[in-house]
């Protein structure tokens, strides 16, 4: 009989189990350079993974946030120009005896030479060679502005009209270039789009308007154009219209047939100088080309520099067909003040400068008031026409450029302290006005 006892103890006895302890082996050399290889390329792909994704989301970066960060602004400047002056002293000149050909009259001269030389077309491809170079370099510099209007139909449908008009890109600064265009572009437009020779179209924002002149600034931000659009784009310089004569020869662009990108050539007729205009006076170009005012046309001359741009307001009762246009310097300082989107400073009178005959009649010396307009700011404030302007905030004025720097000075809200002399029945009286100053 097995014993009991025996049996139990087996029972309670613990099992016992093999305990193994496994042991790493040593890495060989050819591992660890295999694993130190696999570690490299791995930290150089996620290196060109992380240089695509900040390439590829720099340009919205820079479009959604670096916008928020402020940005020193430069002020758009504009070189003035000086009129010519108007005499010039003549010195005598011994000159030696002319011959019998040298009395001939000009046209005489000229009809014979010409008479005498075979001109060809050739010879006329050629004259007019550098014009079309100069054109198409200043047609990179011609846009088209879309004036967007949502308008109701008959049976009150939303409809969108588009109105196309010629801008001309005159200044390029603080990431932004500056068109100028016909008021009519912008004026109650819901939306301005500004499209570029190449198609590129983008949306565009009014910097500036001056109902006086009819003529506007519309900004196009730079971030919007492509790298080659920029390179491809020019920039139309200003000319000096005081330095254009009668019989110059000139180039029309914008609009001049009434569509965007035409151009047209022509010669200044001739020229009306000291035109009253309200709060200065300014030159008038008159030629006999084709134009358009109300689309855009800007005349340059043959230097590619613009020298004006056409108006209706100025045109010649006694023959429809000419064609006016402001000229250019005397609106530079408007121009600057729009350009930085401040609007120019307006008084709201026509005046003449009281010459020194004038003066010996009794009339003290200012500024002649012809015409006011009604509700401008000198109106409003009680000056009349016939009053003589001759001091501003205690700043004696004597001629017309007087009472243009003392404006340009101020600001829209200054209110200036006018000195105006009136005509009475025995004499001219002192009158002081306060003048609150608007803006154009």
């Amino acid at each position: 009989m097995p014993d009991k006892n025996r049996a139990d103890d087996k029972k309670t006895e613990p099992r016992r189990f093999i305990n193994e302890k496994i042991v790493k082996q040593p890495m060989s050399k050819r591992m660890i350079l295999k694993r130190a290889f696999g570690l490299l390329l791995t930290a150089a792909l996620f290196g060109v993974v992380a240089a695509v994704t900040f390439v590829v989301s720099k340009p919205v970066a820079e479009r959604y946030l670096v916008k928020e960060t402020t940005k020193e602004i430069i002020p758009v400047t504009i070189p003035k120009d000086e009129p010519e002056p108007t005499t010039t002293a003549t010195v005598p000149v011994e000159t030696e005896p002319t011959t019998a050909r040298e009395t001939e009259p000009i046209e005489d001269v000229l009809n014979s030479m010409m008479e005498q030389y075979p001109f060809d077309i050739d010879d006329l491809n050629t004259i007019y060679s550098s014009l079309r170079t100069v054109v198409l370099k200043a047609d990179k510099g011609i846009v088209t502005v879309h004036s967007v209007k949502t308008q109701t139909d008959w049976f009150n449908n939303p409809v969108e009209n588009t109105d196309l008009y010629a801008g001309a890109i005159i200044a390029s600064a603080n990431d932004e270039l500056l068109v100028l265009t016909p008021e009519g572009a912008v004026e109650d437009a819901e939306a301005i789009k500004v499209a570029f020779s190449d198609g590129t179209e983008v949306q565009g924002t009014i910097k500036q308007t001056d109902k006086l002149s009819g003529m506007a600034v519309v900004s196009v931000p730079m971030v919007d154009l492509g790298r080659a659009l920029l390179d491809e784009t020019e920039v139309i310089e200003l000319g000096n219209s005081y330095s254009v004569k009668q019989g110059d020869l000139i180039v029309a662009i914008g609009s001049p047939t009434g569509m965007v990108h035409s151009t047209g050539y022509s010669f200044i007729s001739f020229i009306t100088k000291n035109v009253q205009i309200t709060d200065g006076m300014t030159r008038i170009l008159y030629t006999d080309m084709n134009s358009n005012a109300a689309t855009g046309t800007f005349l340059m001359n043959t230097s590619g520099q613009i020298i004006g741009w056409v108006t209706d307001e100025y045109k010649n009762d006694n023959n429809i067909n000419m064609t006016a246009a402001m000229a250019i310097s005397d609106y530079k300082s408007i121009l600057v003040k729009m350009f930085n989107g401040l609007p120019y400073p307006y008084f709201g009178i026509k005046g003449q400068e009281v010459s020194a005959v004038m003066n010996e009649q009794g009339m003290p010396l200012g500024v002649y008031i012809v015409d006011i307009n009604n509700d401008s700011p000198a109106y409003n404030a009680g000056i009349q026409c016939g009053d003589i302007i001759i001091a501003m905030d205690e700043e004696q004025i004597v001629t017309m450029k007087d009472f243009q720097v003392k404006l340009e000075a101020a600001v829209p809200g200054d209110i200036i302290n006018v000195l105006v002399s009136r005509n009475g029945r025995d004499e001219y009286k002192e009158i002081e006005y306060q003048v609150t100053i608007g803006a154009r």
